[in-house]
């Protein structure tokens, strides 16, 4: 990894518009991650199955395409962007996907947002996975679709302005890390994973209202399902720590899917496998470098990951402030975020951890 953010190559910025076999009409989703978490014991027919599925999914062109397996026998950066999508601009059809509006050379201003961030580390022996969630409010300068910037702004301003190509250079610049791969899922796909396993059990520590979504949360273990799991995973008013909190909620919830996948034995169950997979791929957007085969040798090649091989982290924040003209934004500790995506980049995480043990994930029954 680079010392310096700035010496991270920079992708390339043409889209392609190649259209998924399944058109879905969009909603909100997230998680790319389910690319590394659902395939984690379901072998060799998962991965058959997946492979099929993913070859029909939507790309946008950041890189060449690659060979069939580009990322065997090295780690990987995927970047994960949970995309919510707004009204079309004026004139267009009401479904036109990422794909399409990143192929026209006129990215729409304004219609997406991606409140939800987050980088994927996988080692190159496959045997962890690191996730690590970049707060949306992050005040960081914004880079577009050429490298360049002007100003700094909230980072999920990146996706909104300038589009896939314009994030990935932003995070880049601002991590050190090359994103060997691109992921946007939409919010509406989380729906449709949490009832494919038959609903998802979490824990509320304590009951509180969310004004917002104008949902009362009790206290006690809940197995949400469908618009309810949406509803969780979206939660911020209410919570004592605000986005902060919702990130950890996400983040558990991500945790708790696995967790019922590994002992219900969705991937055993084709039934249940095909719908999983199915929710998953048909609200999924990646890049066109990524082939569906590479996907599916990468889930085949994390078999062996367990529920505790998988770390969920926050970039490092030094607090808050308020800006005149975007807000309320989140100031990030640069100091240790610099030594959080060295140790990612040179595989030393374990240093690191041991370091910070309090910056993981807490426990399931602790999580807001």
């Amino acid at each position: 990894m680079s010392d310096a953010p700035e010496a991270v190559r920079k992708p390339g910025s043409r889209a392609s518009n190649r259209r998924s076999f399944r058109q879905r009409h969009p909603a909100i989703v997230w998680s790319v991650v389910l690319i590394v978490l659902l395939p984690l014991v379901g072998g060799a027919a998962y991965a058959w199955n997946l492979k099929r599925k993913l070859d029909d999914v939507e790309t946008v062109k950041l890189n060449p395409k690659s060979a069939p397996d580009p990322d065997e026998g090295r780690a990987l950066n995927v970047l994960l962007l949970g995309s919510d999508k707004g009204e079309p601009k004026k004139g267009q059809p009401k479904n036109t996907t990422i794909a399409e509006d990143a192929a026209s050379g006129d990215w729409p201003v304004g219609k997406y947002r991606s409140d939800t961030l987050m980088i994927v580390h996988i080692p190159a022996d496959r045997k962890k996975v690191y996730l690590v969630s970049l707060p949306r409010d992050s005040f960081v300068p914004i880079y577009d679709a050429e490298g360049k910037t002007t100003h700094s702004e909230k980072l999920n301003a990146a996706f909104s302005m300038g589009g896939p190509v314009a994030t990935i250079n932003t995070v880049e610049k601002l991590t050190g890390l090359k994103m060997d791969h691109l992921a946007i899922i939409d919010w509406a796909g989380f729906k449709d994973l949490s009832s494919a396993v038959g609903g998802v059990e979490v824990t509320i520590p304590r009951s509180f209202y969310d004004p917002q979504q104008k949902i009362q949360w009790n206290a006690g273990k809940q197995t949400l399902e469908g618009k309810k799991a949406l509803d969780y995973v979206r939660t911020r008013y209410g919570l004592a720590g605000g986005d902060f909190d919702r990130i950890k909620r996400q983040q558990n919830f991500m945790r708790a899917l696995m967790g019922k996948m590994l002992s219900s034995g969705v991937t055993t169950n084709p039934n249940k496998l095909t719908k999983t997979v199915s929710a998953l791929t048909d609200n999924l957007t990646v890049d066109e470098g990524w082939s569906g085969t590479a996907m599916a040798k990468l889930a085949l090649s994390l078999r062996g990951i367990t529920t505790d091989d998988v770390t969920f982290m926050t970039a490092p924040v030094q607090g808050t402030q308020t800006d005149p003209t975007y807000g309320s934004v989140v100031i990030l500790q640069p100091d240790k975020l610099a030594e959080l995506f060295t140790a990612l980049g040179d595989d030393r995480m374990g240093r690191y951890l041991k370091k910070y043990p309090d910056d993981v994930l807490p426990d399931a029954e602790d999580v807001s």
